[in-house]
């Protein structure tokens, strides 16, 4: 996670269940073979780069789970919305002229 939504997401408080995620905010950081979380939080720590609070970690079937105080819990990843068109200019009731 980057660095200032990290301070957000410590101060806020911890609410259960599913945690929503935005893209924007994370790097991918590398990749680590572990049979679940808790044993990639042990390797990431012994090897010196360790999980801190609001890290995810994705599995490779797309499951996220997001490091907190308590342990680890699902997230997901927001989707944006998508842009509503901008509707085209409205056609003035005359017709235009045309040269040719």
């Amino acid at each position: 996670m980057k660095d200032s939504p990290r301070q957000q997401f410590r101060w806020a408080p911890h609410v259960s269940g599913s945690a929503i995620a935005k893209p924007k905010d994370y790097e991918e950081h590398g990749h680590v073979d572990a049979l679940h979380e808790y044993d990639a939080w042990r390797v990431l720590r012994e090897r010196g780069d360790p999980l801190n609070v609001g890290d995810l970690l994705e599995a490779e079937d797309g499951q996220l789970r997001i490091c907190k105080y308590v342990g680890f819990e699902p997230a997901q990843w927001i989707a944006p919305e998508p842009k509503q068109p901008s509707e085209p200019p409205a056609e003035s009731a005359e017709p235009s002229a045309v040269t040719t």
